[in-house]
């Protein structure tokens, strides 16, 4: 009973307060037209609603006029999900390949979940390649944050473990789950570190336009196949046209354009194939320089039954595009927790 009486009094109590508030300032009369503003704070999400784990919360350079949402809309995307919206929408955003190019811009964290279905439309053929580098580029630089992530956590524990202490359940865990994931053997931390490593940039975009006919071919509009990766499930994936006699493998398909650059990166970072690539990677990295996407292609004949043909092909995208100096690009603000984009 006492307790009642006490809420009862504590609730006349912040009315009272209120009252005397509203006495003292009145609230104006009329409403506040709302103000159109693409977030400062959020990640942009395009078409269909990707929200890929570990986002960061990083700004983005705002769209504040009505005029200027016209084609846009934040849920759903660019209205009609066209090459052409599109391309207007990363100008509006500022997103410009030769600014990332040279360094004197971050790469918005602009993600999509497919591409649009009327690429091959686009007229220009250096335009239609401009939109697809600008689609691709923010989904692999956002995964390689993922792997760094990952990367950064297994060198804290080889830190631990070499001053002779002991990570705590959490880590342990998560170290256990990461050698079936990778399969390593239990506790071998430096094969994981091997494996747990980027994929540079230029290479990534190179295979995707080589594999996905830069996003006009079927695997890539019906399944968002855009490395080309073989699965011989009988139900995922999709069947080749033109598939070899006696051959049953289909091509892989995702829900998102996200998955198939996770996908991906597993393949090279995890399959016996691509030993030579992760070698020839970790060899960099014990020199001191940096990931080149051209040097490494040369460690992927066995990707493509084109072999030494398919290297060629994908060096000739590298150096034709002027990729890169995409390698160096990063996405706008720091991962979680991280200061710098330094790499170990």
């Amino acid at each position: 009973m006492h307790f009642e009486r006490g809420a009862l009094a504590l609730v006349g109590a912040f009315v009272s307060v209120l009252i005397v508030v509203a006495m003292f300032s009145p609230p104006q009369d009329g409403t506040a037209s709302p103000r159109a503003s693409i977030g400062m704070a959020e990640p942009l999400i395009l078409t269909g609603g990707l929200a890929p784990y570990q986002v960061t919360s990083t700004p983005i350079p705002a769209i504040e006029s009505a005029e200027a949402l016209d084609d846009f809309d934040v849920a759903a995307g660019p209205v009609g999900s066209s090459a052409k919206t599109l391309h207007k929408t990363f100008g509006r955003l500022g997103y410009h390949l030769e600014s990332i190019k040279s360094g004197d811009n971050l790469v918005p964290r602009v993600f999509l979940s497919s591409l649009p279905e009327d690429m091959a439309l686009v007229p220009e053929n250096n335009q239609r390649k401009a939109i697809f580098f600008q689609a691709m580029l923010p989904l692999v630089l956002q995964v390689n944050e993922e792997i760094l992530a990952d990367r950064r956590r297994l060198w804290k524990m080889r830190y631990q473990t070499g001053l002779g202490e002991t990570p705590d359940a959490a880590d342990r865990l998560w170290l256990r789950v990461m050698t079936e994931r990778y399969k390593v053997k239990a506790g071998d931390i430096s094969a994981l570190i091997s494996r747990i490593d980027i994929i540079p940039p230029s290479l990534a975009l190179a295979q995707a336009a080589e594999e996905s006919g830069w996003g006009t071919s079927r695997f890539a509009k019906e399944g968002n196949a855009m490395f080309g990766q073989w699965t011989f499930s009988s139900s995922a994936g999709l069947t080749p046209a033109k598939r070899d006699e006696g051959k049953n493998h289909k091509v892989r398909a995702f829900d998102s354009l996200i998955d198939s650059v996770r996908a991906y990166t597993m393949n090279l970072n995890n399959h016996r194939a691509y030993k030579g690539f992760r070698e020839a990677r970790q060899a960099i990295r014990r020199a001191g320089g940096d990931l080149d996407g051209r040097r490494l292609a040369g460690t992927l004949t066995k990707y493509s039954e084109r072999g030494q043909a398919y290297v060629t092909a994908l060096r000739g995208l590298i150096d034709y595009n002027a990729l890169s100096p995409l390698d160096g690009a990063r996405l706008d603000g720091n991962p979680p927790g991280e200061q710098t984009a330094s790499v170990i």
